[in-house]
């Protein structure tokens, strides 16, 4: 699990004691600094809000042989409906950064592997948020689902490889149990989202929208599932694959009517994520499969 401990240098401005010296060095010591900063590689992407970047760049912790990656978010002028959205959902007012450092930290605590912070800070006019950040390290040796499986997944299925995938479908329906039973639900729980590392552990990660329904919480847990479900590739994941990752998440053998239920709305949930996709020109990775 990673470790969140941040200490303040200045009133808005954290960072993890051992980044604080490879941070000045490439001059991020303040808000404006990091707003300035620029050397590192741009991660735009299409579906990204104007008001968001990101970058990647590395940096040399001071007990580390090698440099590491770190990531870059800043939040820019976020309008003023997305943060009040935002303090409604999680029920008290923060950046929309420290939504995501809090969330990171209040998981790690829990058992759920979170990608480390290394520094936030935000900045604050009058009542609204003006612009935060968090950087965080790149979770070691870890890819996400999305761009890669374990072996197991791929070729012509054998004795072994069928043992392998099932052994995974379990560890992942329970990394996701458990995830669901701190009561937070994700929003974007897809499977770019879930990092799978040599270690085999999981990671999870985009933790700015995540947060604990005191209402609709069964809906939202739908909707995560459904996000899971409509990301996992057909030429991967089997009906059989799906429904033994569902047996292992609640944990049952058999199909109960409520189950069944749930089911259908997690498949309607998702020909409705395929419709609205295939109208703006991109293809369903769950390819109008069912449970």
């Amino acid at each position: 699990m990673s470790k969140q401990t941040l200490k303040k240098t200045l009133e808005t401005f954290f960072i993890d004691p051992d980044y604080k010296s490879p941070l000045a060095e490439l001059g991020l010591t303040s808000i404006d600094a990091v707003f300035s900063f620029d050397a590192g590689t741009n991660l735009a992407k299409n579906n990204l809000a104007p008001y968001r970047t990101r970058l990647r760049f590395e940096i040399k912790p001071a007990a580390s042989v090698y440099p590491i990656t770190a990531f870059l978010k800043r939040y820019d002028g976020p309008p003023l409906m997305t943060q009040l959205k935002n303090w409604l959902s999680h029920r008290h007012r923060r950046s929309c950064a420290f939504f995501d450092f809090e969330a990171a930290a209040e998981l790690s605590r829990a058992g759920i592997n979170t990608p480390k912070t290394i520094a936030c800070g935000e900045q604050w006019e009058i009542l609204f948020e003006k612009r935060s950040f968090i950087i965080t390290e790149k979770i070691p040796n870890a890819e996400s689902l999305e761009r890669r499986l374990p072996d197991c997944f791929t070729g012509p299925p054998t004795v072994e490889s069928l043992r392998l995938r099932r052994a995974f479908i379990a560890q992942l329906a329970a990394f996701v149990r458990d995830f669901h039973r701190t009561r937070y639900r994700h929003r974007d729980l897809y499977l770019s989202h879930i990092f799978y590392g040599d270690n085999a552990r999981f990671y999870l990660i985009d933790l700015a929208r995540a947060f604990r329904p005191k209402l609709f919480a069964e809906r939202f847990r739908r909707k995560d599932i459904s996000q899971l479900y409509y990301s996992a590739p057909a030429g991967r994941f089997s009906n059989t694959d799906r429904l033994r990752f569902y047996f292992a998440y609640t944990g049952r053998c058999s199909l109960t009517g409520k189950d069944k239920i749930f089911i259908r709305k997690i498949t309607s949930k998702a020909r409705r994520m395929a419709r609205h996709d295939t109208k703006h020109g991109k293809s369903a990775p769950f390819a109008g499969r069912h449970i």
